[in-house]
């Protein structure tokens, strides 16, 4: 008896909105592709659409051979549990396509197993190709298809298993999305990593931006919390001492050619295996911004071929000229200056950065930005924001307190200052990023209902949320000019900044010179704290990042 696998799925774009499906048949001995099936069915939900790529694949097998044994693998555990047996059918428009794909075969004949998305990327091409030629007027056409070629070339790379909880910090991670950003679609994915899964944190899911971690809250991969060498404790502190730099320039001399990456100022920071050499440590010479470099590969990544100038933000105004990524621009300024900078360059401004506490839709990974129901903090949030202001009296720095003009920044804000007695002057410029349509939703219920946008999103730091939101790049644009103007404004001070996640990892990634991607490589927690020092000529050092020994009991 010959055995055949039937690979199905169908999505829709709007839930309900456009949708399609597609369908496979492989030979079970050989993997062999027997037959494919696709179209594009006018408005539908995802249920809907899924339920028809799996009548349509089984349709083609009994066509191949009546009495074949059937093995369907999707990855609708929904379908998957129905037509198995185990879940009732509840919805009046999903019973009739039950009926009709249980009437195919005899029951005998047909097994059912829920697979990751990852490993069902032949039947997921299918469906989109059927939903694109929809949206051009057309229906899918078996000789334009390139989803056999795509799924073949998925598979020759590493397939990953979907990850059980949420997404993690770093879902798509450095490599996918910077071979997105130059127009490699295809990139592979890292270990745990799905092409549907995203990077987000609660700031913005869950005033926990978008990035839901494991184990119920956001959380970076496990060796990715925090860069190397960055102290998680009292990062605001006095610069290194001649000792701690006469080492790291050791490193570095050793680190030879590979090593060529010197963060500005930073006494508690290391660049992997760049060693640095801190700025501003006491007595010791550093070279100045025009020996600092992004490491060179050994070979040019073809991912990434494009100059650091080409994916950077657009000019803005405010900030009075070309506002560009982090160190770029600030490297840039000082080459016309070669050789060795002086020790001292004074007292570097120095932001320490808070996340506000937790508001009610932070445990529930919501997106909340700018632009949704503005929440205050919740009970948790008011002890954490009570827990924070009394690590910074103990500490004694702040100077100067700035908050977003969000209810959940401004009431933390409030408690701090009511410690420190000072004043707290709110900038519009630490907003958090606007999420548009996605404000107050899950990125689980974003990625059912606007998939399409989301994935652009996860790519492409210049794509913009559904219904008109803000772009990681317009947030860049926007943190680097209040930057510029807040630094100005408190040259040789301590300022504590309260904003969101969003535009703390915007401050942490330009004072590194990171790319968009960087974002995604971050853990802020509630109530955290981190810091960059930015000094005289025009360089920054991350002191600290997210911090939160003050919750501990």
């Amino acid at each position: 008896m010959r055995e055949f696998i039937v690979e199905a799925d169908g999505g829709s774009r709007g839930n309900p909105g456009p949708a399609g499906y597609g369908s496979v048949v492989l030979d079970a001995a050989t993997g062999r592709t027997l037959a494919e099936a696709a179209q594009y069915i006018g408005t539908a939900t995802n249920n809907v659409a899924e339920y028809r790529g799996l009548v349509a694949g089984l349709r083609a097998a009994h066509a191949l051979d009546p009495s074949a044994r059937v093995h369907v693998r999707m990855d609708s555990k929904l379908v998957v549990e129905q037509m198995s047996g185990r879940w009732k059918i509840k919805h009046p428009d999903m019973k009739p396509l039950a009926r009709e794909a249980a009437g195919v075969f005899p029951a005998s004949q047909v097994t059912y197993e829920w697979i990751p998305r990852a490993q069902n990327k032949h039947a997921d091409r299918l469906a989109n190709e059927a939903m694109d030629a929809g949206r051009r007027g057309e229906q899918w056409s078996p000789s334009a298809s390139t989803a056999e070629l795509d799924a073949a070339a998925a598979k020759a790379r590493v397939l990953v298993p979907e990850p059980t909880g949420p997404p993690g910090d770093a879902t798509l991670g450095a490599a996918r999305v910077r071979a997105a950003l130059s127009g490699d679609r295809e990139a592979p994915a890292p270990a745990g990593v799905t092409e549907r899964d995203a990077v987000v944190e609660p700031d913005a899911v869950a005033d926990g931006t978008c990035a839901p971690g494991a184990a119920g809250r956001l959380s970076a991969p496990s060796g990715v919390s925090a860069p190397s060498g960055v102290s998680t404790t009292a990062g605001f502190s006095a610069p290194a001492s001649r000792t701690a730099a006469a080492s790291a320039s050791r490193s570095a001399s050793a680190a030879g050619s590979t090593a060529s990456a010197v963060p500005h100022g930073a006494s508690d920071v290391s660049v992997s295996s760049a060693s640095a050499v801190p700025h501003g440590a006491a007595d010791a010479p550093v070279p100045s911004a025009s020996a600092v470099r992004q490491p060179v590969p050994a070979s040019p990544d073809p991912a990434d071929s494009r100059t650091p100038d080409s994916r950077t933000p657009s000019p803005d105004a405010a900030g009075g000229g070309a506002v560009k990524a982090g160190a770029d621009v600030r490297a840039a300024r000082a080459v016309a200056s070669p050789g060795w900078a002086p020790a001292d360059l004074g007292a570097p401004a120095t932001f320490v950065l808070l996340r506000h506490g937790e508001t009610p839709l932070t445990p529930q990974k919501r997106f909340s930005g700018s632009g949704g129901s503005d929440p205050s903090l919740s009970d948790v949030g008011r002890e954490q924001a009570e827990r924070v202001a009394a690590a910074l009296a103990r500490r004694g720095t702040i100077e100067h307190i700035v908050a977003s003009p969000l209810a959940r920044t401004r009431e933390t804000a409030a408690s701090v200052a009511t410690r420190l007695g000072l004043d707290v002057t709110v900038d519009d410029g630490l907003r958090e990023t606007d999420f548009g349509a996605w404000e107050g939703l899950t990125f689980g219920e974003v990625r059912e209902r606007h998939p399409e946008d989301l994935n652009a999103w996860l790519a492409d730091p210049e794509a913009e949320p559904t219904g008109g939101g803000e772009s990681f790049a317009a947030t860049a644009t926007r943190i680097a000019a209040t930057r510029d103007r807040l630094v100005a404004a408190h040259a040789g001070r301590t300022v504590l900044l309260v904003t969101h996640v969003t535009p703390i990892k915007t401050f942490v990634r330009l004072a590194l010179g990171a790319p968009p991607e960087s974002l995604f490589r971050m853990e802020l927690s509630a109530a955290s704290l981190s810091a960059v020092a930015y000094y005289a000529d025009g360089n920054a050092s991350v002191r600290l990042l997210n911090d939160t020994s003050h919750l501990r009991p």
